[in-house]
C-alpha cells in the first residue's frame, strides 16, 4: 500500500495536480497560490530557459525574445510528435519539451509531501484522436513513457470525465445517475455514471460506468471559430488580390487562429508570399495587417486577444477587443450573437456526441439526475444553453470548473495504489 499518490490533470489549456496523502486528498498549488496553471511554456532566447504557466504568458506578452507554445496536448498521437522542433536554434523533441511542464507539476507535488511521489493516475481524454485508434493508443503510450521519465514508476490512466464525476460524487448522498460533460480546450468528452456515496472507495467502478463518448472540438476550436468570424476579416480574410480577383490563400488565416499552429507561421518564405500578394491586394490596409502580424510574430497575441473576447462574451452581449499592438486605437466590437453563430456547428457536435453517450447507455435524456459541467468552455452560454434544453430535469453541478478533474484522479489513484 502506498501512503502517497497523485493524480495529473494535462490539459490542453490548463493542468492541475492533486494529492492523495494517507487518504486525504487536495489539489496543490502549482503558480504561486494558484491550483491550476495555463498548459504553456516561454524558452527564452538568449539561454533557452524555460518558464510555464502564468509566467510563460507574462513573458511572451511582455514581447521577450524567446519561444512561446500552448496546446501541446492536441501534438500527443500526431504525426507532429516524432519530430522536433527548433527552440531559439536548437532542435527540441516534443517528448521534452511536454515532460518538462509535467516535471515542474510533478516537483510541486513532491515538495508538498517531502518525497519523490512514485505512483500517480493521468488523465485522459477519451478520444485524444477522433476515429484512430492507433493514433488514440500512441498518445497514451507517448504518455506513459513521459511520466516514466519524469520518475513515476506506477502510471494508471482514468478518462477525465469519469474523474470529474469522483470529485462531485463526495458530495452526493444516495445514488444519481449522471451525465458529465468535459469541455476541455481540445476534446469534448462524456460519461454516463451512477454516482453514490456507497461507491466512493471502490477501486474498481466498471460496472457504475454505463457509456462515455468523445469529440475532438473543445475550447480552442471556439477561439478558432471566432478568430475566423470577427477578427481575421480585419486582417484580410477572404480579401482578394490580382487582375482576376482571386481570394487570397485561406491557410495562413486558419493556421493563425489555431494555438498549436501559430509557431509554424514564421517562415521567411511564407513573409516573402505574403509581401508579394500585399503588392496586388485589393485591401492593402487589412491584408497590411497580416503582414505584420507575421513580421512581428504576434500570432499567439492576437489569440490571447479573441479568448479575451470569447470569456467575456459568456456574460455580455457585445465586447470591444482592443488589438492596437497592431495600430494605435485598433478596435474590433464583437457581438455574442456573432459568436453563437460561429460555433453553432461546434456546438452541434457536442449535442451529438452528448446524446450519443445517452444512447449508448441505454437511457432517456429525463433519466439523467445530474449534470456535471466541467472544463472552462462550459461557461460558453450556447453550451449552457443547450444542456439546459437537453437536460430540463436535471441539477446543474458547475463548481471546480477547471479543477475537478485533477481531484477526481487524486481520489481514483487513492483507490487504485492505497492510502
Amino acid at each position: 500500500m502506498n501512503t502517497y499518490s497523485c493524480g495529473i490533470d494535462f490539459g490542453t489549456s490548463n493542468s492541475s495536480i492533486a494529492l492523495n496523502k494517507a487518504g486525504e486528498v487536495s489539489l496543490v498549488p502549482v503558480e504561486n497560490n494558484s491550483v491550476t496553471i495555463p498548459s504553456a511554456l516561454f524558452f527564452r532566447q538568449h539561454d533557452n530557459k524555460a518558464f510555464y504557466g502564468r509566467s510563460a504568458i507574462e513573458h511572451f506578452l511582455d514581447r521577450e525574445p524567446g519561444r512561446f507554445m500552448r496546446s501541446l496536448k492536441r501534438v500527443l498521437g500526431s504525426s507532429v510528435m516524432k519530430q522536433s522542433t527548433l527552440v531559439n536554434g536548437t532542435a527540441m523533441s516534443f517528448t521534452t519539451i511536454i515532460a518538462g511542464f509535467l516535471r515542474e507539476l510533478k516537483q510541486k507535488a513532491d515538495a508538498a509531501v517531502g518525497q519523490d511521489l512514485t505512483c500517480v493516475v493521468m488523465g485522459r481524454p477519451v478520444h485524444f484522436v477522433d476515429n484512430d485508434p492507433a493514433a488514440d493508443e500512441r498518445a497514451e503510450a507517448e504518455l506513459t513513457a513521459i511520466a516514466q521519465r519524469i520518475g513515476f514508476q506506477h502510471i494508471d490512466f482514468q478518462f477525465e470525465p469519469i474523474a470529474a464525476a469522483f470529485a462531485h460524487e463526495v458530495n452526493v448522498r444516495g445514488e444519481k445517475l449522471a451525465l458529465v460533460v468535459d469541455l476541455g480546450g481540445g476534446t469534448s468528452d462524456f460519461t454516463v455514471i451512477r454516482l453514490s456515496d456507497q461507491a466512493l472507495h471502490k477501486a474498481d467502478r466498471s460496472a457504475d460506468i454505463l457509456a462515455n463518448t468523445g469529440v475532438r472540438v473543445g475550447g480552442n476550436d471556439f477561439d478558432k471559430a471566432l478568430s475566423l468570424a470577427a477578427i481575421m476579416p480585419e486582417l484580410g480574410f477572404r480579401s482578394t488580390y490580382g487582375e482576376k480577383g482571386l481570394e487570397v490563400p485561406l491557410k495562413p488565416y486558419q493556421d493563425l487562429a489555431e494555438w498549436s499552429k501559430v509557431n509554424f507561421l514564421y517562415t521567411p518564405k511564407l513573409i516573402s508570399q505574403i509581401r508579394q500578394l500585399l503588392y496586388q491586394s485589393h485591401d492593402k490596409v487589412r491584408f497590411g495587417r497580416l503582414l505584420q502580424v507575421l513580421e512581428e510574430e504576434t500570432g499567439h497575441t492576437l489569440l490571447s486577444g479573441t479568448e479575451t473576447a470569447k470569456i467575456a462574451l459568456t456574460d455580455q452581449p457585445e465586447h470591444l477587443a482592443a488589438l492596437d499592438f497592431i495600430e494605435a486605437g485598433f478596435t474590433i466590437p464583437i457581438l455574442r450573437t456573432v459568436f453563437d453563430e460561429a460555433i453553432a456547428t461546434d456546438v452541434a457536435r457536442i449535442s451529438a456526441s452528448a446524446q450519443q453517450c445517452i444512447q449508448e447507455a441505454g437511457v432517456r435524456n429525463d433519466a439523467i439526475e445530474l449534470v456535471i459541467l466541467t472544463g472552462g468552455s462550459t461557461e460558453v452560454q450556447a453550451i449552457q444553453t443547450e444542456f439546459r434544453r437537453l437536460f430540463p430535469q436535471a441539477a446543474i453541478a458547475d463548481d471546480n470548473k477547471l479543477s475537478s478533474v485533477g481531484l477526481g484522479l487524486a481520489y481514483d489513484s487513492r483507490n487504485k495504489f492505497g492510502g
